[in-house]
């Protein structure tokens, strides 16, 4: 596949743009200690990465404000480390910044909330590199619903048999699949390929080496 028949390239944030797993975990610990829960296992934890964190809190209550102190605990210590925990997968930036030269348009659609999002491109040197930003309080159905990805589209005003959705978790595969746009599933973040091969995806990125089929040939870029 090449930018012939592809208009537009849309990207998860954590585990697809930057290594966030440190930083959440710990911050998810922490909520739960701070709130006096039974936490999760890490792995459990994990498995939900990629949906709300109010999806994610019901675990322990369904009590809206206990939910939504929950998620203020978490946002308030994730954003007081996120500088130190964030990191960068190599070559993913540089890919981004060649799809960007090559003419591509360029969308993130997180379940992040948009003020997070916006840090953590920054922090993995992204500015200036996506001309949408979908996160979490833009929507009212967030991943694995297909809204976010529709909401991108529309506004690139790409349709999306010309787009391809880049994710590592199973919920970025049901929300580009659910929006009718091709999928490609990476695995160097926090889920595998035995752990995303159910959701069928169309194209398997194994290392940011791989994201060079996404260029035209002569556009190729060394990682």
């Amino acid at each position: 596949m090449r930018i012939d028949d592809t208009d537009a390239l849309l990207f998860d944030l954590d585990g697809t743009l930057i290594d966030t797993v440190d930083l959440i975990l710990r911050s998810y610990r922490h909520t739960v200690g701070v709130h006096g829960y039974t936490p999760l296992s890490d792995e459990e934890w994990l498995k939900n990465l990629g949906i709300p964190l109010r999806m994610q809190f019901r675990h322990f209550t369904q009590e809206p404000d206990e939910i939504q102190a929950m998620i203020s605990t978490y946002i308030e210590h994730n954003l007081e480390h996120h500088d130190a925990l964030v990191l960068e997968y190599p070559g993913v930036r540089d890919a981004v910044a060649s799809f960007s030269e090559a003419g591509y348009r360029l969308a993130v659609v997180t379940s992040k909330m948009h003020g997070s999002l916006e840090r953590g491109l920054e922090r993995g040197g992204y500015d200036g590199l996506f001309e949408v930003l979908i996160g979490a309080d833009d929507v009212v159905n967030a991943k694995p619903h297909p809204e976010p990805v529709l909401m991108a589209l529309d506004k690139l005003g790409v349709a999306a048999e010309r787009a391809v959705f880049l994710g590592d978790s199973p919920f970025d595969m049901a929300s580009g699949k659910a929006a009718g746009v091709r999928v490609g599933a990476v695995t160097w973040g926090p889920f595998s390929r035995e752990e995303l091969a159910g959701s069928e995806p169309d194209y398997w990125l194994e290392s940011p080496t791989d994201l060079q089929r996404f260029l035209p040939k002569s556009q190729h870029f060394k990682l």
